[in-house]
């Protein structure tokens, strides 16, 4: 029998309603409700009335398209960016810094609420920029061929129709330099762009790191295994202040992935220096860093101060990457054990120990839910555990064995307020409390928040 789709609607795909917007969604999407009935509006703030076309109907809710805001938010801007519109990498221009806090603020203590069952919990403001621009000091700019010509830029909300840019308001100076002189050298020496339907072409992306000194490195991910040409564009980067490396990266893949496993040093140095605080670290290409080093550093200082060390405790890093936090903490504590899947992050992770002289940080590759129960069975319990999980959240047998062990205090750093919650909701049942909650914002003019919480032992 046929399912009776839409008949819950009170509106029909193609019809106009007048919307109130109470909240901003996943990708920065405006949700009202009409009648019960829950709709999605791209473009569309809190506290404005619109009025939308319907365009699509699912089973829960309805998606439809910003025709004419009939009462505009107070906090509603003008973005500054000519590609905003188009563009898939940003979702707030259109409101103001302070509105966009507020909202990340709002995403965090919602989602305790909701998910995690925190009625009583007061969420601060979000540790904000004093200038929310120019942060990011890491770009992929995928490659296509538009009207005959190649160009670099970025997809399309939820799409793969590229974008053309010159330049990215939120990438660091050096980055849009180097857009031109790639686009340039392209044309000089007819690199074809990659086809992801016919697998055809040489390059595929251009990824572009920066650093608070204002120098840089470029990776070209190709779709061949040796691209001749690139030491001419070695020797162009050259003439641009700053100029750190260049690298290939061999992707042949049918994949979305951007990076593959080969890397090739075409000219200068095969990683770049970055300063946190008064640690250095080494970032080659296939690095994970974060991607604002001045707010990082705001968001492990908060998380070294939840963690509360006094010099002899045994801390444990689950999730470790490249040993960033470790290394934050290590500084005051007697011991830290970092975990982390990743070997080449590992492999990082000790290196970075080593150029900074920190001798108590030591660090093992293996799946966290599997490594730190295995050392809490050596009978090595941590005073403090610390978990800075990917945006699916911790394991469910880390969190389980961290609570069986009894670990005074956890410091959990999260990327999502739903698994956030919801990890945090377990804790919870299993003898913690919730103590602290501090949101700091490091991606300015889109949704994503980081978040840092103390969750301290009440009861055994």
């Amino acid at each position: 029998m046929a399912k009776k789709k839409f008949q819950a609607f009170p509106f029909q795909v193609g019809q106009r309603i007048d919307l109130p917007i109470h909240a901003l969604g996943e990708g920065g999407v405006g949700i009202g409700r009409f009648e019960g009935a829950a709709v999605f509006v791209p473009g569309a703030l809190p506290g404005e009335t619109v009025r939308v076309r319907i365009r699509y109907l699912a089973s829960r809710y309805a998606q439809a398209e910003l025709e004419k805001i009939l009462q505009p938010s107070h906090q509603r801007i003008e973005p500054p960016c000519p590609y905003d519109a188009r563009c898939g990498g940003c979702q707030l221009q259109h409101l103001s810094y302070e509105g966009q806090l507020e909202v990340k603020r709002r995403q965090v203590a919602d989602c305790l609420e909701r998910i995690g069952g925190f009625e009583s919990i007061a969420v601060p403001p979000v540790m904000g920029m004093e200038e929310p621009w120019q942060y990011r000091n890491k770009a992929a700019f995928p490659v296509a061929t538009q009207g005959g010509e190649a160009a670099l830029g970025f997809y399309a909300t939820g799409s793969h129709d590229l974008v053309p840019v010159d330049a990215c308001m939120i990438q660091q100076p050096p980055c849009n330099a180097v857009l031109s002189a790639v686009k340039a050298w392209m044309r000089e020496r007819a690199i074809t762009p990659y086809d992801e339907k016919t697998r055809q072409g040489r390059l595929r992306h251009v990824l572009i790191r920066t650093n608070r000194r204002g120098e840089f490195m470029v990776t070209l991910v190709i779709n061949c295994q040796r691209l001749p040409e690139a030491a001419a564009l070695g020797e162009q980067l050259c003439g641009l202040e700053g100029f750190v490396g260049l690298a290939l990266n061999v992707n042949r893949e049918a994949t979305n992935a951007i990076l593959g496993r080969e890397i090739i040093s075409v000219c200068g140095a095969p990683a770049l220096a970055e300063q946190l605080d008064e640690l250095t670290f080494s970032l080659s290409p296939t690095s994970f860093f974060q991607v604002n080093p001045l707010q990082t550093e705001r968001l492990y200082q908060t998380a070294l101060s939840f963690a509360g060390l006094k010099g002899d405790e045994l801390v444990f890093d689950a999730y470790c990457g490249i040993g960033s936090i470790s290394l934050f903490l290590a500084r005051g504590a007697r011991e830290v054990i970092g975990v982390e899947i990743v070997r080449a992050a590992v492999e990082d992770a000790r290196e970075n120990a080593r150029s900074n002289g920190i001798r108590n940080a030591s660090f093992i590759c293996a799946k966290a839910e599997e490594e730190i129960p295995r050392l809490l069975q050596d009978n090595r319990k941590p005073d403090v555990v610390v978990v800075d999980p990917p945006r699916k959240g911790c394991d469910a047998a880390l969190l389980q064995a961290i609570s069986q062990a009894r670990i005074p205090r956890l410091i959990y750093v999260s990327c999502n307020p739903s698994t956030l919650a919801r990890d945090l909701k377990l804790l919870c049942g299993q003898g913690y409390t919730l103590q602290k909650v501090q949101p700091v914002d490091l991606f300015p003019q889109t949704m994503h928040v980081e978040t840092v919480v103390l969750m301290s032992r009440v009861r055994d």
